[in-house]
């Protein structure tokens, strides 16, 4: 499909559309466990497609959130709960030496082939669109040389965080290429420890990478929006600078702040909290603090309507079913 004038629909639709980012009920839907599906690409797909037809309201469909795959491919240890998204424990490179060595990975690696098989069913099956999901190049990084370490290292040891970030980047740009041979739509790319970083420093060390795979990828028919649940408002400049058609934010940011700063021809998304909304709160909560944001933002032609990040398992469905309902009858005023 031409994504632009999909998202050109959305921006002259009189009414808001709702896509939140929330594969794991779907995995309960179908009785598996996280494991399950972040090591399965068939049953990945099976997940997002039950809770496709469970909630057909959604404007898009998107994949797992799981920031682990890329680091996995490229040598990390992962530890896997079943019931949770796997973790990077330990660090793979520590020094300059350690980053020379490290070697950009194939579409080969680790889980990577799963997730272009579940990505690929996913477009092949499902009738709206698909986003697909990878992490960013900071944050990527971080999950490589340690979250601390590379925000000291940007200061101490500037030339060897940006050689780690060209090879991150030159990783993610291959696997973006790769997932939009599979058909999907579009690709969120999530980039929440740059959100740490003041915004001169999320330019430098963030947007300046994210652009290249904006501009290698980005088109017609495949979109890229860019997540940042880290950004309470402070780097929203930085993220726009990417070029980006989307810019997706967490529950940290004032979403009307958001809105005003982004352009208006970009998807601008967000921000309830998965965890203190979605899960926390009762059905009637929920419908409320969604009614209360629309009525915020529902103003704006770009603004859609979503999860702060991708929601934890164990959501209440009759709170997933509050928040279209609230969706519903805001457009239907």
């Amino acid at each position: 499909m031409n994504v632009t004038q999909w998202i050109e629909s959305l921006i002259d639709s009189r009414s808001v559309p709702a896509m939140p980012i929330m594969t794991n009920p779907g995995i309960e839907l179908v009785g598996m466990t996280v494991k399950d599906a972040v090591t399965d690409g068939e049953k990945h797909f099976k997940a997002i497609d039950a809770l496709n037809k469970k909630y057909p309201q959604s404007s898009a469909c998107t994949v797992i959130m799981d920031l682990t795959v890329e680091a996995e491919a490229f040598g990390a240890v992962l530890v896997f709960p079943e019931d949770e998204v796997p973790s990077v424990t330990g660090r793979l490179v520590s020094n300059r030496s350690e980053v020379e060595m490290l070697e950009v990975p194939s579409m080969d690696g680790g889980r990577v082939p799963e997730y272009l098989k579940a990505n690929k069913l996913a477009a092949e099956n499902i009738r709206k669109p698909v986003f697909s999901g990878c992490i960013g190049p900071y944050s990527l990084g971080g999950r490589l040389f340690d979250m601390t370490e590379i925000m000291m290292g940007i200061y101490t040891e500037p030339d060897t965080v940006r050689l780690l970030l060209e090879k991150c980047t030159a990783f993610i740009m291959e696997y973006c290429k790769a997932l939009k041979a599979c058909g999907t739509d579009g690709v969120i790319i999530a980039e929440p420890a740059a959100g740490l970083l003041p915004n001169d420093d999320c330019k430098a060390f963030s947007s300046v990478y994210v652009k290249q795979i904006v501009d290698a990828v980005q088109d017609d028919d495949f979109a890229v929006i860019l997540h940042n649940c880290g950004n309470g408002g402070h780097c929203t400049e930085a993220m726009t600078c990417t070029g980006a058609k989307g810019y997706h934010f967490g529950n940290k940011i004032d979403m009307a702040d958001a809105l005003k700063e982004c352009p208006s021809d970009t998807l601008v998304m967000g921000n309830l909290d998965p965890v203190g909304v979605f899960k926390n709160e009762t059905a009637a909560e929920v419908y409320a603090e969604t009614y209360s944001l629309l009525e915020k933002c529902g103003n704006y032609g770009n603004f859609v309507i979503s999860s702060g990040c991708d929601v934890p398992p164990g959501i209440p469905f009759e709170n997933i079913g509050a928040f279209y309902k609230a969706v519903a009858d805001f457009n239907q005023r």
